[in-house]
């Protein structure tokens, strides 16, 4: 499994258009965040996470997601822009979730989703999230017009 920072550092090209589709809604990264349940099957959650230069991270609510991630770190994160005409763009990424327990990383990321969201503070209950950092094993970008020197349709990566 690689950090973000080590996938960028290998392929900047898939890095950047995944970053760019992952904010490809303004300044709050909006994604699809699959866990495996205890049965094995999915389960799909909206997710806003954070990437920085060296990683892509995740605050987690207590709850099944949570629970799946705990139990086993298995994820896929998908994000897809609207509308037409490149509504079929997308950033997939698949890999294993680490729970991060760094007080001083999450106060740096704390900083930088108040600061993408506009607000003074956190919300309540925040408190009770918990940081993590999505490794990556596999990444698909999906684009109908070529760009930073990518190819319309499928790119895949594999770690």
């Amino acid at each position: 499994m690689l950090t973000f920072g080590e996938f960028s550092d290998l392929r900047p090209d898939l890095a950047a258009v995944g970053r760019s589709l992952l904010y490809g809604h303004g300044r709050i990264a909006l994604g699809f965040l699959a866990t495996v349940t205890k049965d094995g099957g999915p389960r799909v959650h909206p997710i806003c996470p954070l990437v920085t230069d060296r990683a892509l991270y995740g605050f987690i609510v207590p709850g099944p997601k949570r629970d799946d991630l705990r139990r086993d770190g298995r994820f896929a994160l998908h994000s897809e822009t609207f509308p037409p005409p490149c509504h079929d763009d997308a950033f997939y990424a698949t890999g294993r979730a680490v729970f991060v327990d760094d007080p001083q990383l999450r106060d740096t990321l704390t900083a930088q989703l108040l600061a993408e969201r506009d607000l003074a503070e956190p919300w309540p209950g925040f408190a009770s999230e918990e940081l993590v950092e999505f490794r990556l094993d596999r990444c698909l970008i999906t684009l109908t017009k070529p760009q930073e020197n990518l190819p319309a349709g499928h790119t895949t990566w594999a770690h």
